[in-house]
């Protein structure tokens, strides 16, 4: 396809998908599908037809399971644009969607948009990418987290040719990413990922809802803004605002909205048309919808209130949706502990919310209760430190003395490296303090640090302290940020030294292990070797199989080494407990092969000075072969896990056309 293409004589056919009410996931959407929540006043659906009409489109089918004709009727109105709608229970799922709406009459190219969409993409981009590349279906992308050009989550905007309608069944479900795109690879077309350049803040829950409003709060550009130097703030011209309230935008203010007296709203927040903010009440980046009321001294934090939602007197909302009916005092189920409802005056709120906005950077800017949080956190984390600091002095000895343990050193470097890797995984985790859960499992490891320290049973002590790690995590973050971290409190249990007994144990079979299988392998290469315990004779060499040499260190070292593997690349959870689990095989073929190499080398090399040289090389030579075998087996489970594909960098697959010609 030329690059000149005109795209004006294209005959469009345009899908938007309403999704159906979400009934328990999200109170409001059991009410009110998603694409109709309002962004800054319009409900996302009405934003997104009316950019579809300037793009230039001039038919547009709308597929919805409810009767959504009143939010339809006015961009109907105002645009030169033909809508109909389809009332769809989306049981055939969205590619069926996309079959009835577009029928036989399917014209020169299909588009498919979602309709809960913040901000959708100009249009032209899109549709020269997809025919000057012949691609069956382009499937488009929001930017990646890097500015490289790697894609992120879906935007949820497909463009295809006519003919992969034939690809979809006439009845049943069928969905565009899990039966559609298969189809479409299977029938040897060509499916191509398309990278936007700004995002269009797809939204399907509360939190991408905030979010989307976020990005159109601060992305908006109007004439009537009155810029502050808080932000953007917008308010409309019947709404009061009274003199002592206090507003760091960008904030959007409805008709007729009311912020009484001593009120603080931080932004991106929204406040609905008729809404009301009582006194000495602080809304901090939040959505109110129309006719809500907040009451007095009210906490509404990163959280939605719907339409008619009504907060009594000194309620507390943090990251939770809000219903009208539902919001009594009774039921703030949301609820951040007693100790934080405390109320201030209004010019300490303000003074103390504008200072923190004022000096803070923008990733350092909090709430009040996350602020308290976060100084309970410190005092917590500093009292752990001094409690066990005589704990930490005595490992860090263990691991300076003791070669068997002294990768336990990098452990705890290890496992911070890792989460700071991952830290974009936590960005959604909800942080729910479990204050109890935590405070019962603390006084549980300080049991086992008692019984510990009476009994003279140094691992017990050190066990109660990541006991207490656990106990900290989970009463400072709760449940859900626990689970996230489980890998990386696991990996911390290797920077602690086995028991003595259990040392004593391993000691002499892996010694005499070492021994066997080195002279084994001497043997298979040819050498005449005679053992007598734990001491090789190769010729007139003898070459003493020390209790150091059992391998142990190598176990630790490999198993550390495999566990950050594991920590840092994702795989499924077979493949990495096989990892793991091969990390002692690995570790035991190093030493043997280090033993064999070292009485080798014995034969030949004279000195007691070269002689240790070369032992001490020989262990810290394993170390890049160990990490060699686990890229290995990584490379080979890739190979025996993943089916071949002949892969570029702008084309999901491309194979010849065997039923989809390419028009």
């Amino acid at each position: 396809m030329q690059s000149n293409l005109q795209i004006e004589k294209l005959d469009i056919r345009t899908v938007v998908l309403v999704g159906r009410q979400d009934f328990g996931r999200c109170p409001l959407a059991a009410h009110l599908p998603m694409a109709l929540w309002p962004i800054a006043g319009r409900p996302a659906l009405e934003r997104l037809l009316d950019h579809l009409a300037e793009e230039g489109i001039r038919r547009v089918v709308v597929c919805s399971e409810n009767d959504i004709s009143e939010y339809i009727e006015p961009v109907r109105q105002r645009r030169r644009l033909k809508i109909t709608t389809l009332n769809e229970d989306l049981s055939g799922g969205t590619a069926g969607c996309l079959r009835d709406a577009v029928g036989s009459d399917s014209g020169d190219l299909i588009m498919v948009f979602s309709g809960s969409m913040a901000s959708p993409p100009p249009l032209r981009g899109l549709i020269e990418s997809h025919h000057l590349h012949g691609a069956d279906l382009t499937m488009v992308f929001n930017p990646g987290p890097s500015d490289g050009g790697a894609p992120g989550a879906p935007a949820e905007i497909y463009l295809c040719k006519p003919d992969v309608l034939r690809l979809i069944p006439a009845g049943g479900y069928s969905d565009i990413k899990e039966g559609l795109i298969p189809s479409i690879l299977r029938a040897g077309g060509v499916v191509r990922p398309f990278v936007l350049t700004t995002e269009v803040g797809s939204f399907h829950d509360r939190g991408g809802y905030l979010r989307a409003v976020s990005m159109h709060l601060t992305g908006c550009s109007r004439s009537d803004a009155a810029e502050t130097p808080s932000g953007r703030l917008q308010i409309a011209a019947e709404a009061l605002v009274h003199p002592s309230a206090r507003i760091w935008g960008p904030v959007a203010v409805g008709e007729q909205a009311r912020i009484l007296e001593g009120a603080v709203v931080v932004g991106p927040t929204t406040i609905g048309p008729r809404t009301v903010i009582g006194c000495d009440s602080v809304v901090v980046r939040s959505v109110l919808w129309g006719d809500a009321s907040v009451g007095n001294h009210c906490e509404v934090f990163e959280s939605v209130l719907g339409s008619g939602a009504v907060l009594s007197d000194r309620a507390v909302v943090a990251e939770r949706t809000v219903v009208a009916g539902r919001a009594t005092r009774a039921t703030q189920a949301s609820v951040i502990s007693a100790g934080t409802r405390r109320r201030h005056s209004s010019a300490r709120v303000a003074d103390r919310v504008e200072g923190l906005m004022a000096k803070l950077p923008v990733w350092a800017r909090r709430s009040p209760s996350q602020a308290g949080y976060l100084v309970g956190g410190a005092v917590i984390l500093m009292a752990f430190l001094w409690s066990y600091w005589a704990t930490f002095t005595d490992l860090y000895e263990v691991w300076r003395r003791n070669d068997e343990y002294s990768a336990g050193l990098l452990v705890p470097f290890l496992a911070a490296y890792a989460l700071w890797v991952r830290r974009r995984d936590f960005d959604r985790v909800p942080v729910r303090p479990a204050v109890w859960a935590g405070i019962v499992l603390l006084l549980l490891a300080q049991t086992v640090r008692g019984l510990g320290l009476y009994l003279m049973f140094g691992s017990a002590e050190r066990l109660s302290m990541l006991m207490s790690v656990v106990a900290v995590a989970l009463l400072l973050l709760g449940w859900s940020f626990l689970r996230k971290l489980a890998p990386a409190l696991l990996f911390l249990c290797l920077m602690l030294p086995w028991p003595n007994r259990v040392q004593a144990a391993l000691a002499v079979p892996l010694q005499g292990w070492a021994t066997t299988s080195a002279v084994f392998c001497l043997e298979l290469a040819g050498y005449e070797v005679a053992r007598e315990g734990n001491i090789i004779t190769i010729g007139d060499t003898r070459v003493a199989v020390a209790e150091a040499c059992n391998g142990l260190r190598m176990i630790t070292a490999f198993v550390v080494i495999s566990g950050l593997v594991v920590l840092l690349t994702r795989r499924t959870w077979w493949e990495k407990v096989l990892i793991l689990i091969s990390s002692l095989p690995i570790a035991l073929l190093c030493n043997t092969l280090r033993l064999t190499v070292t009485a080798v080398a014995f034969t030949v090399l004279t000195g007691e000075n070269v002689e240790k040289l070369f032992h001490d090389f020989g262990g810290y030579a394993m170390m890049p072969l160990a990490l060699a075998l686990v890229v290995g087996e990584l490379w080979f489970l890739a190979r025996l896990t993943t089916p071949p594909a002949d892969l570029s960098s702008t084309v999901i697959t491309r194979r010849q056309p065997r039923q989809i010609p390419n028009s």
